[in-house]
């Protein structure tokens, strides 16, 4: 098959299956899963890919699975995350959640439904003789979960034999058409931090015969982002940003606790490793004038997605062939986590960022809010992707 007809076979194979994955989107989108609890949804791939004659199999974790489809001592590896995120559902249609509290609000409804799209046309390219390689599907669980359900595929084997790894990500910044590419560093290092106060408690009219909780966690949660950038090299780009900020129940009395909780976000690698020292000694520094103990708990998340040059120059062919060089978009490094970043410790590959704006809006909903509401259109421009990037790797 001369390389304009395999193009165009490609194309026409995502077509015979772009009304399917979009009634799979709003079907994950209306029984989104929290991490971990994926249940509904393995079950749902797993019963699609073994109708098409193909043999997924279910990691240990009881969600998420790894389905190959063709031959090959190496294959290429195609990863979607399954999970849905704690955030209610705002926008209005048939196919709004219908769990409360629990919404697809980062698109990996999106993700999933296009990678199983590509696995059904790969599978039938197989059949029909046109698969000379071994790709591998990788449905992923609890990527919303630090530090991430991609260690778990990896410790089941999900890398055994994979010589590069593909990934997408929504990006509501980008028209749906447009496929963002970046070589180098394309997200954050990301962490959680947790830092714990207690002391005695007692009576606002006399903080000077106890401690203070409520002022001491007050200046910690002004000084510390402020401390913390005048010891890590600006470069880095080190940003510390609050959550939740809890202490007390009552205006006379001063508290026995309080808690403040945030994110820790790095662009540099060996900064953020430096950080899990650094932050807790800070903490008791600037809490140790008020009297009151301070414990601080910082839970590694992710190291930053390192984009492999040779993958992207592979996605980018891809693009250029099936999507026209114009769908080829520049896209910066954000302070987003990313847990696809394990495989990279691992394996050579690159993930792309998936323009989801539709064409008549200026703006879109964000990412991790209810209101993000991604163009399925989307989903057949990153089944052709992740299809024709198996094809030319």
């Amino acid at each position: 098959m001369t390389h304009q007809l395999l193009v165009a076979d490609v194309l026409a194979r995502v077509e015979a299956v772009r009304e399917e994955m979009v009634d799979v989107r709003r079907d994950l989108h209306a029984h989104p899963e929290l991490g971990w609890h994926e249940v509904r949804t393995t079950e749902l791939l797993e019963k699609r890919l073994v109708e098409a004659g193909l043999s997924p199999r279910v990691l240990p974790t009881g969600t998420g699975l790894i389905c190959d489809i063709g031959a090959g001592d190496t294959c290429v590896a195609l990863r979607a995350d399954i999970d849905a995120l704690p955030v209610p559902d705002g926008v209005v249609e048939p196919w709004q959640s219908t769990i409360d509290g629990v919404a697809h609000a980062c698109g990996h409804d999106v993700h999933t439904s296009a990678l199983l799209g590509a696995g059904l046309v790969l599978a039938g390219m197989a059949r029909d003789g046109q698969l000379d390689r071994r790709v591998r599907l990788i449905f992923q669980p609890a990527e919303e979960v630090m530090p991430g359900g991609a260690l778990g595929v990896i410790a089941a084997g999900g890398l055994d034999g994979v010589r590069r790894i593909y990934g997408v990500h929504c990006d509501p910044r980008l028209q749906v058409g447009q496929v963002g590419l970046r070589v180098g560093a394309l997200t954050a290092a990301a962490d959680k931090l947790l830092v714990r106060l207690t002391g005695p408690g007692g009576h606002t009219s006399r903080p000077h015969l106890t401690a203070d909780l409520v002022y001491a966690l007050a200046t910690l949660v002004s000084q510390l982002p402020a401390a913390l950038s005048r010891r890590v090299d600006p470069r880095a780009g080190m940003s510390l940003v609050w959550g939740r900020i809890t202490s007390g129940s009552a205006a006379n009395a001063i508290p026995s606790r309080g808690e403040a909780e945030g994110t820790l976000r790095c662009l540099d690698v060996n900064a953020w490793r430096l950080a899990e020292e650094l932050i807790p000694a800070l903490a008791a520094q600037i809490t140790r004038p008020y009297g009151v103990e301070v414990d601080t708990e910082v839970t590694h998340g992710v190291p930053p997605v390192m984009n492999d040059a040779t993958a992207i120059t592979i996605l980018q062919n891809a693009v250029h062939q099936t999507l026209g060089s114009s769908a080829v978009a520049p896209t910066d490094q954000s302070l987003g986590g990313e847990d696809f970043a394990w495989y990279l410790e691992h394996v050579p590959g690159a993930m792309a960022r998936l323009g989801v704006r539709p064409p008549t809006l200026d703006t879109t909903g964000d990412l991790h809010t209810p209101t993000f509401d991604p163009s399925e259109e989307a989903i057949t421009v990153a089944t052709t992707l992740f299809t024709s990037t198996a094809l030319l790797d």
